[in-house]
């Protein structure tokens, strides 16, 4: 059992709920689009809420039952990693992630798509960002996209992917559904719970 005194009342580290848990905190290392480990992230320790964490407990037991788990991308995000995303955005001539995470949009454009924002639902503790992995190769199944990338195809409605493809996007859909999770349309990764116990809270302690 870790450590929890630095955590707010009501936060947990998820492995603690879900020992488990794959993990892959893409903004602690460089493969995101900013191509850096990002401000708050000091650690690959993936933090939730505890009502978020129980509710991922469910999702991950069903896909277990047919011989799948879950891998997470990201959970709570400090503001100041969303700071630093804001920063990142401004510097116009910074375009080095630009074929692998934005290839068909101009940088200038991706706070007017809403690609980045200046407030993230990360930040209040009950949103994840995750995928789906074979259950004995570890492969990621195939959802026609890959994690944040800024675009069409990551639409959960994109009808440009095969039919494997959406159906994967439909399982992930239906077990976060199942057990308390609401989709945002435009990215098959991100969800959030419903009835998040912190709606308008946005925290900035850091992920260590």
């Amino acid at each position: 059992m870790q450590l929890h005194a630095q955590l707010p009342e009501g936060f947990v580290y998820v492995k603690d709920v879900i020992p488990d848990l794959d993990v892959d905190l893409r903004y602690h290392g460089k493969n995101n689009f900013v191509g850096t480990s990002i401000d708050g992230y000091e650690t690959n320790r993936l933090i939730l809420t505890e009502h978020a964490a129980k509710a991922l407990f469910l999702v991950q037991q069903y896909l277990q039952d047919r011989n799948l788990c879950l891998l997470v991308y990201d959970g709570y995000r400090p503001q100041r990693a969303v700071n630093h995303f804001i920063r990142w955005a401004k510097k116009l001539n910074d375009t080095l992630t630009k074929p692998s995470f934005y290839p068909d949009v101009a940088k200038a454009n991706l706070f007017k798509f809403e690609y980045i924002a200046s407030r993230s639902g990360h930040s209040k503790g009950s949103t994840v960002d995750l995928t789906i992995i074979d259950g004995n190769t570890g492969e990621l199944l195939d959802m026609g996209s890959t994690y944040d990338f800024f675009g069409e195809e990551s639409w959960g409605n994109y009808k440009g992917i095969t039919t494997q493809q959406k159906a994967n996007r439909v399982l992930l859909q239906h077990a976060m559904l199942k057990h308390g999770f609401r989709n945002y349309p435009k990215e098959w990764w991100h969800f959030t719970l419903i009835g998040e116990p912190f709606p308008y809270t946005f925290f900035d302690f850091p992920i260590k």
